[in-house]
């Protein structure tokens, strides 16, 4: 998990506007330090397969994510993939 003061500096740093918490980008911004942090955990713990299976979720989650973005805005998108680093 991401502990509050991070998750809040997170959400600041990626949101459209004041009241943001939700939309699609702050979401994926989220997921991703998420998945930073699990790919961390898994390196040390490599037989931890219930954490494993998270981690895919997660993925899986962001993915989708990205593409409805991709599909509705691709200003939004191109955006979003370029502050996080994403995609090459």
């Amino acid at each position: 998990m991401i502990p509050a003061k991070e998750k809040t500096k997170i959400i600041k740093d990626i949101r459209t506007h004041d009241t943001d918490t939700g939309s699609p980008e702050v979401q994926v911004a989220l997921f991703s330090e998420e998945i930073a942090r699990l790919t961390d955990h898994l390196k040390k713990h490599k037989k931890d397969n219930h954490s494993r299976r998270g981690l895919l979720k997660m993925v899986s989650r962001r993915k989708r994510l990205l593409d409805y973005l991709g599909q509705t805005d691709k200003k939004r998108y191109s955006a979003v993939v370029k502050k996080l680093g994403l995609r090459k």
